[in-house]
Order: C-alpha cells, then sequence, then structure tokens
C-alpha cells in the first residue's frame, strides 16, 4: 500500500481516537469532581457507595468494563444494542473508568488544601461556594494538575482499547491493514501518530501549566 494512502486511512481512525479523547475528558473530568465530592460527604451511605464504585472501576480492566457497558444491556435485560452504540458504549465506559481515577485526584488535591484557608475566607465573609470557586479550586488545579496530564497522556494510549467491541479507532485500522498487507508499517505509521497526539497534549498541558505558575 502506498504511504500516502496508509496514512489517509490512519487518519481516518485517528478522528475517531480523538472523538473518543475529546469526549471522554468532556464528561470525565466534571464527574470525576461530582464523584470527589461524594466521597468526601458526611453521609456514610453516599461516602460508601462511591468508595465501592471507585474500587470496581480501578480494580478492574477497562477493557472488561468495554465489554461489560456494550454486552450488559442485551444479556442482562435482553435489550436490543440499537444502531450506533458501539461509540456509545466506548464512550460510557471511558468515562464511568476516567471519573473515578480524577475523583481520586480531585480529591487528594482538595484535602491537601490547609484548614486555615477555609477558616480565613469565613472570616472575611465568603460562603462555601465562594471559598471554594475563588481560593480553593484554582490552587487544587494547579497541585494536580500533574497528575491530572499524566492520566490524559495515558488516556490518549488506551483509546485503543476500543478495538476490543470493533470500534475502527487508529489501531483497530492499523491492525486490519497490517493483516492485509502483511507488514508493520501500519504499526509503525501509528505509532508516530500517536506520539505526536501525546507530544501536542504534553506541550499543551505544560503550558497550562506554566500559565498557573504564580499560584506558588
Amino acid at each position: 500500500m502506498d504511504l500516502s494512502v496508509l496514512v489517509l486511512n490512519l487518519a481516518k481512525g485517528m478522528l475517531v481516537s480523538f472523538e473518543i479523547f475529546i469526549l471522554t475528558l468532556l464528561f470525565s473530568l466534571p464527574l470525576g469532581l461530582i464523584v470527589a465530592f461524594a466521597r468526601m460527604s458526611d453521609n456514610k451511605i453516599i461516602r460508601n457507595i462511591t468508595r465501592i464504585y471507585i474500587s470496581i472501576m480501578r480494580g478492574t480492566p477497562l477493557m472488561l468494563q468495554l465489554m461489560v457497558v456494550y454486552y450488559g444491556p442485551y444479556y442482562l435485560f435482553e435489550i436490543p444494542l440499537p444502531k450506533g452504540y458501539r461509540f456509545f458504549a466506548v464512550i460510557i465506559a471511558f468515562v464511568l473508568n476516567y471519573a473515578a481515577y480524577f475523583a481520586e485526584i480531585y480529591r487528594g488535591g482538595i484535602e491537601s488544601i490547609e484548614v486555615g484557608q477555609y477558616e480565613a475566607a469565613k472570616v472575611l465573609g465568603y460562603t462555601e461556594t465562594q471559598t471554594f470557586m475563588k481560593i480553593i479550586l484554582p490552587q487544587v488545579i494547579k497541585r494536580i494538575l500533574p497528575a491530572i496530564t499524566n492520566e490524559v497522556i495515558t488516556l490518549i494510549k488506551d483509546t485503543s482499547l476500543a478495538f476490543t467491541i470493533s470500534v475502527a479507532e487508529m489501531f483497530t485500522a492499523a491492525r486490519a491493514i497490517s493483516a492485509a498487507q502483511s507488514s508493520l508499517m501500519p504499526f509503525l505509521v501509528a505509532g508516530i501518530f500517536y506520539y505526536v497526539f501525546n507530544f501536542i497534549v504534553a506541550f499543551a498541558m505544560e503550558w497550562i501549566e506554566s500559565k498557573l505558575a504564580y499560584y506558588k
């Protein structure tokens, strides 16, 4: 296969990988914050349910979670799988998985803030919401950014797991072309795509971190 054709075919798969990446971050980052609040809740029931959820998501393979989300509705409830559900199943599984990881990162950042800052904000007349949004959250973001960056980079590579339920992202395309052509070239080109994607994201995250340096 001509190299330009190979790159074009893999680029189409890369677009799917990019969609998985963006949608996962779009939903898992805010969901992770909600889960973190639930994990720190004074309500014992909510706290324990959240703890179990995080334990399951972090303690089982993402590949297994993908299969459960995709095949579960049919085998457990005999619900017919609608057309296009494969992609939605990937997003659901990825969001639930990464929200659990982000929740623990958020929780660590929030709990690292000194109690005195909450007390000072209260003395100054700030409400709890104002205290969190204007004082706590900016510091938390600065502290957790390296850990978030690590998870984001891992997410880029994890998009290849979508092949588990036959979603045609870049790794799936590279594997199919490689099998048809009996060549390793598709995997090498795919590796370059992944590396460039990771490099761009890492550069962007470092730029954001530098912009938040004034919170030191």
